[in-house]
């Protein structure tokens, strides 16, 4: 049960990062304010595609009518230039009343995955608080390749085109962001029409997550320079429901993904060989 836990915090957390930049809205509005709000979104699924490196700080409240309550808060270091970087680090984790033991991380650099996480360690047996994956090798490691599938969502510039999928954005005034003025969008998007925006190799990873929402609104500041500096954003469906806010800043600027210490590693693919039975 546990272990599904994990996979869950893994699949909050991812679900919260797919709407990372929304667009918002009421159809009350003059057509000529949706118009230009419609074309923000444009613009900043545009200017994304040009951002190399962020931060995004996350705080995501989901509930399941079976599962019960959850908590996912953490932040991740994000770049892809020389190569796909991240490091994820979740400082609380819990689930139906129950707390993942432990700071939950996970560093990827490259076709590399690093996963600390305790009950995964104790669960496998591992002497080292790390786990190394060779993604390019890692057929065997169907539950670590989920839980990447949800860091990958975080893509900044996947989301800001999946948002463009909404019709009823519109702008409702400027806000203070961490001391940067940007201006508030209000509204919701349809979620198989935001799945559409993504190719199909993305829609199929987002689609488990997604398929948990039906009714998605979201509220997004955007700052002068056209990027996303916070969102908040909540869906429900049949007793399922989500309730996230997340903040972006750093773009572009230097990010340092450090790989832990080699003393500190274990290998999955040593871990997960199945034991010798005992002779005698």
């Amino acid at each position: 049960m546990l272990k599904r836990r994990i996979t869950l915090a893994a699949a909050a957390t991812g679900a919260a990062a797919l709407f990372a930049v929304a667009g918002c809205g009421s159809a009350s509005q003059p057509l000529q304010v949706n118009l230009a709000a419609a074309e923000v979104l444009e613009q900043a699924a545009q200017k994304t595609q040009s951002v190399t490196s962020y931060t995004v700080d996350a705080v995501v409240n989901v509930t399941h009518p079976q599962q019960g309550s959850g908590k996912v808060q953490g932040r991740m270091l994000y770049q892809n230039q020389p190569q796909l970087a991240v490091d994820v680090t979740l400082d609380t984790v819990s689930f139906g009343g129950r707390n993942v033991p432990g700071e939950v991380r996970a560093v990827l650099q490259g076709d590399v995955l690093y996963v600390k996480v305790e009950a995964l360690k104790q669960m496998l047996g591992a002497t080292k608080p790390w786990i190394r994956v060779d993604l390019a090798q890692a057929g065997s490691a169907a539950e670590v390749n989920k839980y990447l599938d949800q860091v990958r969502q975080f893509d900044l510039a996947t989301v800001t085109q999946m948002v463009t999928a909404s019709q009823d954005v519109k702008a409702v005034g400027t806000e203070s962001v961490n001391g940067e003025d940007a201006t508030r969008y209000s509204g919701t998007f349809p979620v198989e029409a935001a799945l559409q925006q993504l190719p199909a190799d993305q829609r199929e990873r987002a689609r488990p997550t997604l398929a948990e929402l039906k009714d998605v609104k979201f509220d997004i500041w955007v700052g002068a320079d056209g990027l996303p500096r916070k969102l908040a954003l909540n869906g429900s469906k049949e007793g399922a429901t989500l309730d996230a806010t997340l903040f972006f800043k750093g773009f572009n600027q230097p990010v340092t993904v450090q790989t832990p210490p080699a003393d500190q590693v274990g290998e999955l693919n040593e871990l997960s060989r199945p034991s010798q039975a005992p002779t005698g």
